[in-house]
């Protein structure tokens, strides 16, 4: 079965960390750009940052830059997103998902998505 699924969401503190798991089953991820997105409570889903097959990557919101670092492992299939220094605002639940070519913020640009995991800050 073709899946991405995603883990390690959870509760934590301000200012603590969490690493998120991204694993992709029935394919290869060699090949693929991977993005991670988040969608707070009554907001809309957001992308935030990509790593292409190449391990480059980008950021498309600058709230994260610095806190998170995004990298794969592709012998296991897996992305992974490396989160410090989390604040309350970074409450939401996160979704990884290929892309169809390059990396984008853009949801239209990816087509198989997880089911996504929780991550909520609070003290």
């Amino acid at each position: 079965q073709i899946q991405l699924v995603e883990s390690g969401g959870g509760l934590v503190q301000p200012g603590g960390s969490l690493r998120l798991s991204c694993v992709a089953s029935g394919f290869s991820t060699n090949y693929y750009a991977i993005g991670w997105f988040r969608q707070a409570p009554g907001k809309e889903r957001e992308g935030f940052v990509c790593i292409s097959s190449t391990e480059d990557v980008e950021y498309y919101t600058d709230s994260v830059k610095g806190r998170f670092t995004i990298s794969r492992n592709n012998a296991v299939n897996t992305v992974y997103l490396q989160m410090n220094g989390l604040k309350p605002e970074d409450t939401a639940v996160y979704y990884c998902a290929t892309a169809r070519s390059y990396c984008s913020g853009k949801i239209r640009d990816y087509d198989l998505w997880g089911r996504g995991t929780q991550v909520t800050v609070s003290s």
